[in-house]
């Protein structure tokens, strides 16, 4: 991990409210791990954790929510502007773990970090995408890429298949699964999982305050106790989980 000043590439709008960041940055970095981000003007005091959404060559990218001040901040910087990164961080998705038929699992603003997964395992995994509605989509298009299956899924039905994206998954097809998204997605996998004996690891979203386990402000309850989702995970073992 390192701690670099480095100019952004690119800032652009997606969808609503929904932007993708890309600055340069030349390391190893493995899917699932996150970056710390802060603007150089001090704009906020803490950085802002933010999942990989993408690496192509020098240049990573990641994909966010504007949601509060600093990453309001963050959307307003136009390319060439300088942003302070620290990464990568975590435990990210073991591709040891994902050698079989692998479903790919994804809701909400958790489908970010799982496109750059997707990317590294090539056609042996089926992507499954959730979305409220066809206003709230994006980058779908992108995941069908690297992918030959590509369900979507809108809880209104206005894009694709209606209802929830769990309810379109065909568990017994499958050797592993990966997934992020909201906890009540997370939930019913775990369950799913659990009941058919099938491997299933999560990427667990939680706020992050120092992204190097010193803090302790992003506990995750597991059987063997108390952990850190940015030190330890983000991504666990559901069979850990509590």
């Amino acid at each position: 991990m390192k701690v670099i000043t480095t100019p952004v590439v690119k800032n652009q709008e997606i969808s609503k409210n929904i932007r993708r960041l890309s600055v340069e940055f030349d390391s190893v970095i493995k899917p699932g791990q996150f970056f710390m981000l802060k603007t150089t003007d001090d704009a906020f005091l803490l950085p802002r954790p933010l999942s990989v959404n993408d690496v192509n060559d020098n240049i990573v990218s990641f994909l966010y929510r504007i949601e509060g001040k600093g990453t309001k901040r963050i959307s307003s910087l136009k390319e060439n502007d300088k942003i302070q990164v620290f990464g990568p961080l975590g435990k990210g998705f073991d591709l040891e773990n994902l050698k079989g038929k692998t479903a790919v699992i994804g809701g909400g603003i958790g489908i970010a970090p799982l496109l750059y997964l997707c990317k590294v395992l090539g056609k042996k995994a089926d992507v499954y995408l959730g979305y409220k509605d066809s206003e709230n989509m994006y980058i779908f298009d992108e995941f069908k890429s690297f992918t030959d299956r590509c369900i979507i899924v809108t809880e209104d039905g206005s894009f694709g298949e209606k209802g929830f994206v769990t309810d379109y998954v065909d568990y017994e097809k499958y050797d592993a699964i990966a997934a992020c998204g909201p906890e009540a997605m997370m939930n019913k996998l775990v369950s799913v999982c659990k009941a058919k004996n099938i491997k299933c690891y999560l990427s667990l979203e939680r706020r992050m305050a120092c992204g190097m386990g010193a803090c302790l402000g992003c506990t995750v309850e597991t059987k063997a106790g108390n952990k850190r989702a940015c030190k330890d995970g983000p991504v666990f073992d559901s069979e850990e989980l509590v």
